[in-house]
């Protein structure tokens, strides 16, 4: 295992069956491979375990976000790069997140992007075909809104790259964020 003094926290943002979980399991096995000390928190997992009480109102998403942000930099802070996967659907609740954890450790806005009607398509939990039938209030993209991020550190289509593209990018710009981009570099392609 590489001993990092300080890790990085890589946050994707996207709306729902955007790719955000797949992309970050994908990442995480990749820098694993080279040595790194990773953590993924995904929200469906975030929301069993450690936030079960958490809710969809904006103001429940911000606290659910900012207990995250919280663990995010704990874990960075000591070594382990962490990848965050949350919808997080607020620009304002985004910077309060990069504010915590950017006292500690390096952060990384990831927007990952698929259009809203490839989402739908997607929809691998038929939430979204509940929200549209109006069984699910405050979901995003359909009767909350999504801000996309305006300047995020790195864009990653997953309608027109691969998993694995997707992935190796992803490693890339946190081995950089890093300063590891020379040693055990994944690849290159890591551009903003």
């Amino acid at each position: 295992m590489r001993c990092l003094e300080r890790g990085v926290v890589a946050w994707l943002t996207g709306l729902p069956a955007s790719g955000k979980t797949t992309i970050a399991l994908a990442t995480a096995k990749r820098l694993r491979s080279l040595g790194y000390r990773v953590e993924v928190l995904d929200g469906d997992w975030v929301r069993k375990t450690i936030n079960p009480d958490a809710g969809y109102t904006r103001e429940e998403r911000r606290r659910h976000l900012l207990r995250v942000a919280w663990i995010a930099r704990l874990l960075a802070r000591n070594g382990v790069i962490v990848v965050c996967s949350f919808v997080s659907p607020y620009r304002d609740v985004r910077r309060e997140v990069r504010r915590i954890v950017e006292e500690e450790a390096p952060f990384l806005e990831v927007y990952v992007h698929a259009p809203l009607e490839e989402c739908i398509r997607r929809d691998p939990k038929g939430l979204y075909r509940r929200a549209l039938r109006g069984e699910i209030s405050h979901f995003t993209g359909v009767s909350d809104p999504y801000e996309p991020p305006e300047n995020p550190d790195l864009v990653l289509d997953t309608v027109r790259n691969t998993v694995e593209e997707n992935a190796e990018r992803l490693a890339a710009r946190i081995l950089e964020a890093l300063g590891e981009g020379a040693r055990g570099s994944p690849g290159s392609g890591a551009s903003p």
